[in-house]
C-alpha cells in the first residue's frame, strides 16, 4: 500500500488544527496560552466531530494541544464578562456549559475510537474533555486537576466523565481537594492508560491509533456502542444486552469475514464501506 501523505490546515479560527494522515484524524487545540473552552473552540471541536461521524476513511482521532498547556478548561473570562449581563449570567454560562457537555457526549458516541494525548496540564472542563477519550496517553510531566472547589465552583461536570473514567473514591479526592495529581497518580486513578518521555508522546500515540484503526471498522463502532451503553445497566440487563449485540455482530459481514480468515489463516480485508 502507498504511503498517505500527511496535510494539515487550519479551521477558520485557527484555534483548532487539523491533520489527516490515511485512517487517522488528529484535532489539536491551538488557542494560546492555555488552549481554554471557549465557545468559538468548542463549536470548532463539535463541528469536526459531526463531519467524522460520517466518514467511512477516518477510523481513529487523536484530541491533541499545542503549547505548554492541554487546556484549562472553560474560559472564565469570557464568563466573568458576561455577569453584567441582564440576566447576571445565566443565559450564556447554561450555554457554555451545556455545549461542553454535549462535546464530551459527542465523543463517547462517536463511531471511531478516540484518543487524547497530553503534554501538560488539564484542568477542570480540560481534564473533562481527557476523561471523555476513550483511551489517554500522557507524558510523565502532565498533570490533571478539578479545582473548581478552591474558587467556590465545584466541577460539577467535569465530575461526570471523571466518575466514569476513574475510581470513584479517588475521583471524588479529586474533586473534594481541588489539588494536581501527576502523571504516575492519574494512571493509579485510571484517568490515563499510558506515560510516556515527552519525546516519544507523538510516536505511541501514533502507534495505538495505527492498531486501532487496522480493526474490523464494524466492529469497532459495534463494540464502542456497547461498551458505553452496558456500562449504566445492571450485571443482567448488560449481558442480556451484550448477548443481542453480539449475535448481530456475529451476523455482520466483517465477523464472517475475520473468522474465515482466522481459520484459513490469512489477512482479513474489512469492508470500508
Amino acid at each position: 500500500m502507498a504511503d498517505v501523505v500527511s496535510f494539515r490546515k487550519e479551521e477558520p479560527s485557527g484555534l483548532l488544527l487539523r491533520e489527516v494522515s490515511g485512517p487517522v484524524l488528529r484535532l489539536t487545540l491551538n488557542n494560546p496560552p492555555a488552549n481554554v473552552l471557549s465557545i468559538e473552540l468548542m463549536e470548532a471541536l463539535h463541528t469536526a466531530l459531526d463531519a467524522v461521524a460520517h466518514s467511512k476513511e477516518i477510523r481513529v482521532v487523536v484530541l491533541s494541544a499545542s503549547g505548554k498547556l492541554f487546556s484549562a478548561g472553560h474560559d472564565l473570562k469570557e464568563m466573568t464578562a458576561h455577569r453584567a449581563d441582564a440576566d447576571g449570567g445565566r443565559a450564556f454560562f447554561e450555554t457554555t456549559i451545556r455545549l461542553a457537555a454535549d462535546l464530551m457526549m459527542k465523543i463517547t458516541r462517536l463511531p471511531q475510537a478516540v484518543i487524547a494525548e497530553i503534554d501538560g496540564l488539564a484542568t477542570a472542563a480540560g481534564c473533562q474533555l481527557v476523561a471523555s477519550c476513550d483511551l489517554a496517553i500522557c507524558t510523565d510531566s502532565s498533570t490533571f486537576c478539578t479545582p473548581g472547589v478552591n474558587i467556590g465552583l465545584f466541577c460539577s461536570t467535569p465530575m461526570v466523565a471523571l466518575s466514569r473514567a476513574s475510581h470513584r473514591k479517588q475521583a471524588m479526592e479529586m474533586l473534594l481537594t481541588g489539588e494536581t495529581i501527576d502523571a504516575s497518580t492519574a494512571k493509579d486513578f485510571g484517568l490515563v492508560n499510558r506515560i510516556v518521555p515527552q519525546q516519544y508522546l507523538r510516536q505511541v500515540v501514533d502507534k495505538y491509533a495505527a492498531v486501532i484503526a487496522s480493526k474490523s471498522p464494524q466492529a469497532l463502532k459495534i463494540g464502542k456502542e456497547a461498551f458505553y451503553r452496558q456500562a449504566q445497566m445492571s450485571l443482567p440487563e448488560a449481558y442480556d444486552y451484550a448477548v443481542g449485540v453480539m449475535v448481530e455482530n456475529m451476523l455482520a459481514g466483517d465477523a464472517e469475514n475475520g473468522i474465515g480468515a482466522f481459520l484459513d489463516k490469512r489477512m482479513p480485508e474489512w469492508d470500508r464501506k
